[in-house]
């Protein structure tokens, strides 16, 4: 069987980004002298596909030094950061290009055709081969950061497809059209990506895990006659953290704490839970967060 091992993904991953981040400054300067705004779109897009790529490929680099002692629950949070700054300057990007755009569907300008068939075959074929190059990876971040790049192929198809148009027909519209599809797509991904990425910041329970479930199955365990201050969130929409206090019925044999502690693991398991913390109170011990009013 292949493996994909650690040092291979991040390679393909430094690639895919050089390649896309040098073509992207190419098409911001060849949008310009084309004076083609769905070229400065894509632009946008790749820009956008730029972060994720360089996101992606510094914590593929971090995921093997785990947690230290200033960053305890590892470096898994920091994808939520960038993804948030990602989200932000394409906002900005998109309502300029929306900008300017939109005036041109009421005074259509001329487009350099040719330029853009050119700048099309060239966005083809850099995508096309950082996309493949990620296809092959079994990691689900670098299989991710493909289908972008898969996006990315699609959107220079359609340039492709409007430079022949024009080369042959004048419909000038149809750039600045192309330019507000795109666009409205990069909006539109960027909504659904900040629907995702704010729950998980705010540290909301994963819409994923059952919490009323999973609460009723550890207050079944043997042994246990309450449970309090159960906590669940996501450290980066993927990976659930759980804290929870358990009142035992009687002061506990080592034995019977044991049993406590294995049932409780084997329904964190279930669960798909990473990480799990757990406090066993004895009858008649009192909640340090209940007496602190927390």
């Amino acid at each position: 069987m292949a493996h994909n091992h650690p040092h291979t993904a991040v390679g393909n991953l430094k690639l895919a980004f050089f390649l896309n981040l040098g073509f992207t400054v190419v098409e911001f300067i060849g949008g310009l002298l084309t004076n083609s705004t769905a070229i400065l779109a894509d632009a946008v897009h790749d820009l956008g596909d730029c972060f994720a790529l360089a996101q992606a490929w510094y914590f593929e680099s971090l995921a093997e030094k785990g947690a230290n002692r200033t960053y305890t629950y590892g470096y898994r949070r920091f994808t939520l950061l960038g993804a948030i700054i990602s989200a932000l300057l394409l906002l900005i990007s998109s309502f300029y290009v929306l900008s300017v755009a939109i005036p041109r569907i009421i005074e259509p300008e001329s487009s350099n055709a040719q330029g853009m068939f050119a700048l099309a075959i060239v966005g083809v074929v850099v995508n096309g081969v950082a996309m493949l190059r990620l296809s092959k990876g079994t990691n689900a971040n670098v299989r991710l950061v493909a289908l972008h790049l898969l996006e990315d192929v699609l959107g220079w198809v359609a340039i492709l497809v409007v430079a022949i148009i024009l080369m042959f027909k004048d419909i000038q519209i149809l750039d600045p059209i192309l330019a507000i599809l795109i666009t409205l797509y990069i909006l539109a991904n960027i909504v659904r990506q900040l629907k995702n990425i704010i729950p998980v910041f705010l540290q909301a329970a994963p819409s994923s895990q059952d919490v009323t479930e999973i609460q009723k199955k550890i207050g079944h365990i043997e042994h246990i006659n309450g449970v309090h201050h159960l906590n669940l969130w996501s450290l980066d929409g993927e990976h659930t953290v759980l804290t929870v206090h358990l009142v035992a019925e009687k002061n506990l044999t080592p034995e019977e704490y044991a049993q406590v502690k294995n049932r409780f693991r084997q329904i964190v398991d279930d669960f798909g839970i990473f990480h799990s913390t757990l406090e066993i109170e004895l009858p008649d011990e009192s909640c340090r967060l209940e007496e602190s009013h927390f």
